[in-house]
Protein backbone atom coordinates (compact mmCIF):
# COMPACT_ATOMS: atom_id res chain seq x y z
CA UNK A 1 0.00 0.00 0.00
CA UNK A 2 1.41 3.32 -1.08
CA UNK A 3 1.85 6.63 0.63
CA UNK A 4 -1.23 8.15 -1.02
CA UNK A 5 -3.39 5.28 0.22
CA UNK A 6 -2.27 5.80 3.82
CA UNK A 7 -2.61 9.57 3.57
CA UNK A 8 -6.15 9.23 2.20
CA UNK A 9 -7.14 6.74 4.90
CA UNK A 10 -5.60 9.03 7.50
CA UNK A 11 -7.77 11.93 6.29
CA UNK A 12 -10.85 9.70 6.27
CA UNK A 13 -10.08 8.69 9.86
CA UNK A 14 -9.89 12.34 10.93
CA UNK A 15 -13.12 13.12 9.07
CA UNK A 16 -15.01 10.28 10.73
CA UNK A 17 -13.63 11.27 14.11
CA UNK A 18 -15.55 14.56 13.89
CA UNK A 19 -18.73 13.02 12.45
CA UNK A 20 -21.81 11.66 14.20
CA UNK A 21 -21.36 13.56 17.47
CA UNK A 22 -22.66 11.76 20.53
CA UNK A 23 -23.06 12.68 24.20
CA UNK A 24 -19.98 14.51 25.42
CA UNK A 25 -20.33 12.83 28.81
CA UNK A 26 -19.33 9.55 27.14
CA UNK A 27 -15.93 10.95 26.32
CA UNK A 28 -15.13 12.99 29.41
CA UNK A 29 -13.77 10.11 31.52
CA UNK A 30 -11.63 8.81 28.68
CA UNK A 31 -10.31 12.29 27.88
CA UNK A 32 -9.48 12.88 31.56
CA UNK A 33 -7.68 9.53 31.72
CA UNK A 34 -5.64 10.34 28.66
CA UNK A 35 -4.76 13.79 30.01
CA UNK A 36 -3.54 12.18 33.21
CA UNK A 37 -1.52 9.54 31.36
CA UNK A 38 0.09 12.05 29.03
CA UNK A 39 0.61 14.90 31.50
CA UNK A 40 1.40 13.30 34.86
CA UNK A 41 2.88 10.18 33.31
CA UNK A 42 5.33 12.14 31.15
CA UNK A 43 6.20 15.02 33.46
CA UNK A 44 9.22 13.40 35.10
CA UNK A 45 11.02 12.45 31.90
CA UNK A 46 10.26 15.87 30.37
CA UNK A 47 11.61 17.59 33.49
CA UNK A 48 14.85 15.60 33.56
CA UNK A 49 15.55 16.04 29.85
CA UNK A 50 14.72 19.77 29.89
CA UNK A 51 16.94 20.55 32.88
CA UNK A 52 19.95 18.79 31.40
CA UNK A 53 19.43 20.22 27.91
CA UNK A 54 19.34 23.72 29.39
CA UNK A 55 22.42 22.98 31.46
CA UNK A 56 24.38 21.61 28.50
CA UNK A 57 23.34 24.55 26.31
CA UNK A 58 24.55 27.05 28.92
CA UNK A 59 27.88 25.30 29.53
CA UNK A 60 28.66 24.82 25.85
CA UNK A 61 27.76 28.39 24.94
CA UNK A 62 29.88 29.66 27.85
CA UNK A 63 32.75 27.63 26.39
CA UNK A 64 32.23 29.28 23.00
CA UNK A 65 32.36 32.74 24.59
CA UNK A 66 35.82 32.22 26.05
CA UNK A 67 38.38 34.73 24.72
CA UNK A 68 35.71 36.65 22.79
CA UNK A 69 34.34 40.17 23.13
CA UNK A 70 30.72 38.96 23.48
CA UNK A 71 29.25 39.98 26.86
CA UNK A 72 29.01 37.06 29.26
CA UNK A 73 25.34 37.80 30.04
CA UNK A 74 24.56 36.54 26.52
CA UNK A 75 24.53 33.06 28.08
CA UNK A 76 21.14 33.75 29.63
CA UNK A 77 19.89 35.34 26.42
CA UNK A 78 20.91 32.38 24.23
CA UNK A 79 19.62 29.73 26.64
CA UNK A 80 16.28 31.55 26.89
CA UNK A 81 15.68 31.94 23.17
CA UNK A 82 17.03 28.55 22.08
CA UNK A 83 14.93 26.84 24.74
CA UNK A 84 11.72 28.72 23.96
CA UNK A 85 11.98 28.67 20.17
CA UNK A 86 13.35 25.21 19.52
CA UNK A 87 14.46 22.97 22.36
CA UNK A 88 11.32 22.97 24.53
CA UNK A 89 8.70 22.26 21.81
CA UNK A 90 10.77 20.07 19.50
CA UNK A 91 12.77 17.92 21.91
CA UNK A 92 9.79 17.48 24.24
CA UNK A 93 7.51 16.30 21.44
CA UNK A 94 10.17 14.00 19.98
CA UNK A 95 10.49 12.37 23.39
CA UNK A 96 6.71 12.17 23.80
CA UNK A 97 6.40 10.59 20.36
CA UNK A 98 8.49 7.73 21.70
CA UNK A 99 6.68 7.43 25.02
CA UNK A 100 3.10 8.54 24.40
CA UNK A 101 2.88 7.70 20.70
CA UNK A 102 4.03 4.11 21.06
CA UNK A 103 1.65 3.59 24.00
CA UNK A 104 -1.31 4.90 21.99
CA UNK A 105 -0.48 2.73 18.99
CA UNK A 106 -0.06 -0.36 21.20
CA UNK A 107 -3.26 0.33 23.16
CA UNK A 108 -5.46 0.83 20.11
CA UNK A 109 -3.74 -1.97 18.22
CA UNK A 110 -4.43 -4.33 21.12
CA UNK A 111 -8.10 -3.35 21.02
CA UNK A 112 -8.16 -4.09 17.28
CA UNK A 113 -6.57 -7.51 17.71
CA UNK A 114 -8.93 -8.45 20.54
CA UNK A 115 -11.88 -7.36 18.35
CA UNK A 116 -12.99 -4.80 20.93
CA UNK A 117 -13.23 -2.15 18.21
CA UNK A 118 -15.42 -4.44 16.10
CA UNK A 119 -17.68 -5.04 19.11
CA UNK A 120 -18.07 -1.30 19.69
CA UNK A 121 -18.95 -0.73 16.04
CA UNK A 122 -21.60 -3.46 16.19
CA UNK A 123 -23.08 -1.64 19.19
CA UNK A 124 -23.39 1.49 17.05
CA UNK A 125 -20.57 3.43 18.71
CA UNK A 126 -18.55 5.79 16.53
CA UNK A 127 -15.21 4.18 17.35
CA UNK A 128 -13.26 6.93 15.59
CA UNK A 129 -14.55 9.64 17.90
CA UNK A 130 -14.79 7.43 20.99
CA UNK A 131 -11.31 5.89 20.80
CA UNK A 132 -9.23 8.39 18.83
CA UNK A 133 -10.93 11.69 19.67
CA UNK A 134 -10.14 11.78 23.42
CA UNK A 135 -6.49 10.94 22.76
CA UNK A 136 -6.02 13.76 20.26
CA UNK A 137 -7.96 16.23 22.41
CA UNK A 138 -5.94 15.31 25.48
CA UNK A 139 -2.70 15.59 23.52
CA UNK A 140 -3.30 19.07 22.12
CA UNK A 141 -4.42 20.21 25.59
CA UNK A 142 -1.73 18.73 27.83
CA UNK A 143 1.36 18.62 25.62
CA UNK A 144 1.56 22.45 25.24
CA UNK A 145 1.45 22.64 29.05
CA UNK A 146 4.34 20.18 29.22
CA UNK A 147 6.23 22.30 26.69
CA UNK A 148 5.74 25.40 28.85
CA UNK A 149 7.06 23.49 31.86
CA UNK A 150 9.98 22.26 29.74
CA UNK A 151 10.86 25.84 28.78
CA UNK A 152 10.92 27.00 32.40
CA UNK A 153 12.96 24.00 33.53
CA UNK A 154 15.40 24.34 30.63
CA UNK A 155 16.07 27.96 31.52
CA UNK A 156 16.40 27.03 35.19
CA UNK A 157 18.77 24.18 34.34
CA UNK A 158 20.93 26.56 32.31
CA UNK A 159 21.01 29.02 35.20
CA UNK A 160 22.03 26.36 37.72
CA UNK A 161 24.78 25.00 35.46
CA UNK A 162 26.17 28.40 34.42
CA UNK A 163 26.22 29.82 37.95
CA UNK A 164 27.53 26.69 39.67
CA UNK A 165 30.31 26.40 37.07
CA UNK A 166 31.40 29.97 37.75
CA UNK A 167 30.75 31.27 34.24
CA UNK A 168 28.26 33.97 35.28
CA UNK A 169 26.67 35.43 38.38
CA UNK A 170 22.95 35.33 39.04
CA UNK A 171 22.66 39.03 38.14
CA UNK A 172 24.42 38.51 34.81
CA UNK A 173 22.27 35.53 33.91
CA UNK A 174 19.15 37.46 34.86
CA UNK A 175 20.30 40.38 32.69
CA UNK A 176 20.59 37.99 29.77
CA UNK A 177 17.10 36.64 30.39
CA UNK A 178 15.65 40.15 30.17
CA UNK A 179 17.69 41.21 27.13
CA UNK A 180 16.17 41.41 23.63
CA UNK A 181 13.02 39.58 24.66
CA UNK A 182 10.45 39.06 21.90
CA UNK A 183 7.06 37.86 23.13
CA UNK A 184 6.28 36.36 19.71
CA UNK A 185 8.81 33.63 20.47
CA UNK A 186 6.44 32.31 23.14
CA UNK A 187 3.58 32.34 20.63
CA UNK A 188 5.79 30.43 18.20
CA UNK A 189 6.57 27.87 20.87
CA UNK A 190 2.87 27.27 21.60
CA UNK A 191 1.99 27.02 17.90
CA UNK A 192 4.70 24.40 17.45
CA UNK A 193 3.53 22.53 20.56
CA UNK A 194 -0.07 22.29 19.31
CA UNK A 195 0.96 21.20 15.80
CA UNK A 196 3.45 18.64 17.08
CA UNK A 197 0.93 17.31 19.61
CA UNK A 198 -1.67 16.80 16.89
CA UNK A 199 0.86 15.04 14.67
CA UNK A 200 2.18 12.60 17.26
CA UNK A 201 -1.26 11.67 18.61
CA UNK A 202 -3.10 11.35 15.30
CA UNK A 203 -0.32 9.42 13.55
CA UNK A 204 0.04 7.04 16.49
CA UNK A 205 -3.72 6.47 16.63
CA UNK A 206 -3.77 5.78 12.89
CA UNK A 207 -1.01 3.18 13.16
CA UNK A 208 -2.78 1.38 15.99
CA UNK A 209 -6.32 1.61 14.58
CA UNK A 210 -5.47 -0.06 11.30
CA UNK A 211 -3.00 -2.66 12.55
CA UNK A 212 -3.40 -6.11 11.04
CA UNK A 213 -1.97 -9.44 12.15
CA UNK A 214 -0.48 -10.52 15.46
CA UNK A 215 2.02 -9.32 18.01
CA UNK A 216 4.79 -8.86 15.44
CA UNK A 217 2.64 -6.51 13.37
CA UNK A 218 1.62 -4.65 16.53
CA UNK A 219 5.27 -4.11 17.40
CA UNK A 220 5.95 -2.84 13.89
CA UNK A 221 2.97 -0.48 14.13
CA UNK A 222 4.27 0.95 17.41
CA UNK A 223 7.70 1.46 15.89
CA UNK A 224 6.22 3.04 12.75
CA UNK A 225 4.18 5.39 14.91
CA UNK A 226 7.32 6.70 16.61
CA UNK A 227 9.41 6.94 13.43
CA UNK A 228 6.71 8.65 11.33
CA UNK A 229 5.80 11.04 14.14
CA UNK A 230 9.43 12.08 14.61
CA UNK A 231 9.94 12.62 10.88
CA UNK A 232 6.73 14.64 10.50
CA UNK A 233 7.54 16.70 13.60
CA UNK A 234 10.95 17.62 12.21
CA UNK A 235 9.50 18.44 8.78
CA UNK A 236 6.74 20.58 10.25
CA UNK A 237 9.31 22.25 12.53
CA UNK A 238 11.24 23.35 9.45
CA UNK A 239 8.19 24.66 7.62
CA UNK A 240 6.86 26.41 10.72
CA UNK A 241 10.23 28.07 11.16
CA UNK A 242 10.08 29.35 7.58
CA UNK A 243 6.49 30.49 7.96
CA UNK A 244 6.69 32.13 11.38
CA UNK A 245 10.10 33.76 11.09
Amino acid sequence: MGMLFHFGRYLIMLGRMFSRPEKLSMYWKETARQMNDIGIGSFLIVAVISIFIGAVTAVQFAYQLQDTLVPIYYIGYIVRDSTIIELAPTITCLVLAGKVGSNMAAEIGGMRQKEQIDALEIMGVNTYSYIIGPKILAGITVIPLLVICAAFMGIAGGMIAAISSGYVSFQEYETGLHSFFNSFNVVMMLIKAVVFAFILTSVSCYQGFYVEGGSVELGKASTAAVVLSDILILLSDYFLALLLT
